[in-house]
């Protein structure tokens, strides 16, 4: 039996002989079910229609993506500990495996919230690895993979110069992924779209729901700030290809927050 996709937002759902009747994510208010209706698809039709790009940002850094369903692109870090995809993407074909096994494989996947869980039980399979996830949103696995490691609390090391930050936000356990050590001593971050960088890429915003125009709270954003306060950063990559702030990031985020936080709170001018 198949496993049918989302083509709204790319969920993947357990196998079954007929497509589910609604997706799960799509009815809650952070998504949206299109006007003309559910629809779905699967890997084998993806595989035909959907082809992966690789764009390597800078040795290391490589976005993977086909621009389906919500459109973001995963991130493969090629970290001196080993290889991590960062969120996820339903589109995966056996050129896309050869491709990753030839830079070393998968050592962890790890996913910054809900919207970005798609294939990724497909994704782990392929490379023989565990997806780490925050345990807050573990209700919103509707696919569930023996390769799911739930992680509770603030952070979370993967292993040394690599480590899970969870910021809220977006959802309760929205994560960001930073990276710093020998290859990036300046500090990277992985942001999703928990970080949302904005379409000039000099600002970042931060939502509840994008599509739907739900911002998040002054104290919410307040929490995105102090969980990344203890940390340093030059870049950051966003959840599209050319979502990347690429360097001063940490300043671009400080002013971002104050901005966000002066402008929900109605202050003249912000």
């Amino acid at each position: 039996m198949p496993a049918f996709i989302c083509t709204a937002c790319g969920t993947q759902y357990p196998d079954s002989a007929q497509a589910p009747s609604q997706c799960r994510i799509c009815e809650e208010e952070r998504q949206y079910v299109p006007e003309a209706g559910q629809g779905w698809t699967t890997l084998e039709a993806l595989a035909k229609s959907h082809v992966n790009q690789f764009r390597e940002y800078e040795p290391g850094v490589t976005g993977i993506g086909a621009g389906f369903a919500i459109g973001q692109r995963a991130l493969l870090l090629q970290t001196p500990g080993g290889n991590i995809l960062w969120d996820c993407v339903a589109t995966l074909n056996d050129a896309t495996v050869s491709a990753i096994k030839a830079k070393g494989g998968l050592k962890a996947i790890a996913i910054s919230h809900p919207h970005f869980y798609t294939a990724m039980g497909e994704w782990a399979r392929a490379f023989d690895c565990p997806i780490h996830l925050h345990a807050a949103d573990k209700d919103w696995i509707v696919n569930p993979s023996p390769a799911v490691q739930l992680w509770d609390g603030e952070t979370h090391r993967l292993w040394d110069g690599v480590t899970l930050i969870r910021c809220g936000g977006h959802f309760e356990g929205g994560t960001v992924l930073h990276w710093q050590d020998e290859k990036q001593p300046r500090g990277v971050i992985g942001a999703g779209d928990i970080l949302s960088v904005t379409t000039d890429r000099k600002w970042l915003s931060f939502m509840r729901s994008y599509p739907n125009f739900i911002p998040l709270s002054a104290r919410e954003v307040g929490g995105i700030d102090a969980a990344l306060a203890p940390f340093a950063f030059d870049k950051i990559y966003g959840h599209y290809f050319d979502r990347v702030i690429a360097r001063d990031a940490k300043h671009v985020f400080e002013r971002s927050v104050a901005r966000y936080i002066a402008a929900i709170n109605g202050v003249r001018g912000y």
